[in-house]
């Protein structure tokens, strides 16, 4: 008798934004369709629609108002809420950027991370920009949640890591050696495109979350040396007022968009820049899948996802200077649109979800 298949769970920190966590979450949810998915909060007009199809068990932070739309507030209460949290499954494949490793399972643990917590380990990064309480809160409770971090690490069976950067941080902090298993880009060409006529064609694009460490600001700077070029920012996040107010007309800001959208602004870009300390480079792998070659920051992520010369080129320091000059090198370069989406090609969703079932054993 053919041995019958573990039961799979999954487990997230919240479910609040749209970006590159959340999107592998919902790999995750085709990897296993029907396992329930565990948070601790989830606003379905924050996050991607695809979700409402989705089992989705919350915590009781979820009932409280206003920590749906402002989850950082929920700081202090996310780690009793994950060590409270009790998982029946035989595999639970916790999606962890700090806080879903620490939920208790009574079979196994996998923890696919994004990220050791960049609060603790990044704090100059993250904190920078960030209202005064949130940073006086985050440092209180460091040394305590530092400790907790470490122990909900060590729970864990197995460790994958989306990136080489974050499979180095796990090995330096945890002292744990974690598989890397990238996550396959979200906006491909298959799909619909829908049209932006107030865009126009012939711009570089921007896609990012406006917070901080996104380092948009200094994009939108370097663009006061460009002013030949359209620079179109697709984004929204607590920056925002203070990006339009730094900015020049030959930048223009779109806002969130949907995957129909974005897809559009993918086609008709010339390239895409990126200077953010990103764990995982997926914006210019999507770039890539339509053939637009990348300027991005030479650390972390970038580094497995853009083939030099192939694909983009790096600036070193995320400074106007040094973008404005990789854009005017990108541009007097010509580029080989098949190599750059043979680039994207090696990162699919069905490697993806071929390696992460085969690691949880069904």
């Amino acid at each position: 008798m053919r041995a019958a298949l573990p039961t799979i769970a999954l487990a997230h920190d919240y479910l609040t934004q749209r970006g590159g966590a959340e999107r592998v979450v919902l790999s995750l949810t085709r990897a296993f369709p029907g396992a329930l998915l565990h948070t601790s909060l989830y606003d379905p007009n924050g996050t991607f629609p695809e979700f409402v199809g989705v089992e989705i068990r919350t915590s009781r932070l979820n009932a409280v108002p206003g920590l749906r739309r402002h989850h950082r507030l929920a700081l202090p209460l996310l780690a009793p809420t994950f060590s409270r949290l009790r998982i029946d499954a035989d595999v639970d494949v916790c999606s962890s950027s700090g806080w879903a490793h620490g939920a208790r399972i009574d079979g196994t643990k996998i923890v696919y991370c994004h990220t050791p917590a960049r609060w603790l380990y990044q704090p100059e990064r993250y904190l920078r920009g960030r209202g005064a309480v949130l940073r006086a809160v985050a440092t209180a409770l460091r040394p305590a949640l530092e400790r907790w971090d470490r122990n909900a690490a060590a729970s864990a069976d197995r460790y994958v890591a989306n990136s080489s950067a974050v499979a180095d941080r796990i090995a330096r902090l945890y002292g744990i050696q974690a598989e890397v298993l990238p996550p396959p880009p979200a906006i491909t060409p298959d799909g619909p495109a829908r049209e932006r006529r107030d865009i126009g064609d012939d711009f570089i694009l921007c896609v990012s979350r406006l917070l901080p460490y996104k380092n948009v600001d200094a994009v939108v700077r370097a663009f006061a040396d460009l002013p030949r070029e359209r620079l179109v920012v697709a984004g929204t996040g607590p920056e925002y007022e203070r990006l339009r107010a730094l900015a020049g007309p030959n930048v223009q800001f779109v806002g969130r968009l949907a995957d129909d959208e974005l897809r559009w602004l993918y086609v008709h870009c010339s390239a895409l820049v990126a200077a953010a300390h990103e764990d995982f480079g997926l914006t210019p792998l999507e770039a890539a899948a339509f053939g637009k070659p990348a300027a991005v920051l030479r650390w972390g992520g970038f580094l497995d996802t853009v083939a030099e010369g192939t694909s983009g080129l790096y600036f070193d320091e995320p400074i106007p200077d040094a973008i404005v000059a990789t854009l005017h090198e990108l541009r007097d370069r010509t580029w080989n649109e098949t190599a750059i989406r043979g680039v994207a090609d090696s990162f699919s969703e069905t490697r993806f979800i071929e390696r992460i079932r085969e690691i949880a054993g069904v």
